[in-house]
């Protein structure tokens, strides 16, 4: 049985089938509703539910309010309405699979691997800066990454891959898959998409590779020259980790606008590192004492996630200038 859900204040409507999730029965209709890891942890898509009625095969993973729904894990049991923003302009982006060939891999450091995707000459994936893909597996299973591309070359992408220990996707990427390999991608999927309606100042917060999709949205401000000011805070353990430092730095070089704050978590001796160190959310906290004026485009693990939004809110920064990705390597990404 099908149940017809409709947004507010926007009135986008979607149908959704048995068995569907509402989000992905939004995203299967190029309906782009708010979320993060889809695997019930980060919260990213709680949204009001105004009408009807909603059940979960398994509970929430993070604490629901009164007449709150997660809409990457609750599925329709009447027809709905709920509250959620969606991007006004999701009927831009067609999701869509296809195959793709492996290009070039190559190593960034100990445990990040480039990759490059090159689409059919007869297809484009069309997606906003900063969203992501899935890759398709055997037996119906999927792994969400990041694109770290720009959208202006979109018949070939570029992707980061951290190394998961006991990850068999992540194992393959590195060990096993050869260039002229062909994959299968869905996408693009996401909202760390810019937002074009503000001139508001932003801070960047990485996490690891949360890095890939900051680049792929600092790259595309700069091809169409949208100089708004820019903090690039990229958190890591060990200065190894920073495994694209000199494009960073060359960003902060080249333009006036863009500022780059490196900080580690663990250093190493051998690091001999005289720059920041802490949690990377610490940091843009003791910067800002005041984040009113701001948005903060924040990617990376959910505990990252997870440990700035209070702090950042403590800070006067608006619920709706916080804009996250959050990877979960876990559930998502890992095995």
């Amino acid at each position: 049985m099908a149940y017809t859900v409709r947004t507010q204040p926007h009135d986008y409507q979607f149908t959704v089938e048995d068995g569907q999730t509402i989000l992905d029965a939004a995203l299967k209709q190029s309906i782009l509703l708010p979320y993060g890891c889809r695997s019930g942890n980060c919260g990213v898509c709680k949204s009001q539910l105004v009408d009807g009625k909603v059940f979960y095969e398994t509970p929430p993973g993070v604490e629901m309010g009164v007449n709150e729904v997660l809409l990457c894990k609750a599925q329709a049991a009447s027809d709905l309405v709920v509250k959620a923003e969606v991007n006004a302009d999701s009927k831009e982006i067609e999701i869509k699979q296809m195959p793709c060939r492996i290009e070039k891999k190559q190593m960034l450091c100990h445990d990040v691997m480039q990759l490059f995707l090159k689409v059919p000459d007869n297809e484009k994936l069309v997606f906003y800066a900063g969203q992501f893909i899935d890759f398709m597996l055997e037996g119906g299973k999927r792994r969400s990454y990041s694109l770290a591309s720009a959208p202006d070359n979109n018949n070939l992408i570029e992707l980061h891959f951290r190394y998961v220990e006991g990850g068999r996707f992540s194992n393959y990427i590195f060990n096993e898959a050869k260039e002229k390999d062909i994959l299968r991608i869905e996408g693009p999927f996401g909202r760390f998409a810019l937002n074009k309606d503000s001139e508001s100042p932003i801070i960047f917060v990485a996490g690891g590779t949360g890095f890939a999709p900051i680049k792929s949205v600092i790259e595309d401000m700069l091809a169409n020259q949208i100089l708004r000011p820019i903090y690039l805070y990229w958190g890591v353990r060990a200065k190894e980790d920073l495994y694209m430092d000199d494009l960073a730095k060359r960003w902060a070089e080249q333009y006036q606008h863009i500022q780059y704050i490196p900080v580690l978590s663990a250093v190493k001796p051998e690091d001999n590192w005289q720059g920041r160190v802490g949690f990377v959310h610490e940091a843009v906290g003791e910067d800002f004492a005041d984040l009113s004026g701001y948005e903060i485009y924040a990617a990376g693990p959910p505990i990252m996630i997870d440990a700035a939004r209070q702090p950042f809110s403590d800070k006067n920064l608006p619920e709706d200038h916080f804009f996250c990705d959050a990877f979960e390597y876990n559930t998502v990404i890992s095995s």
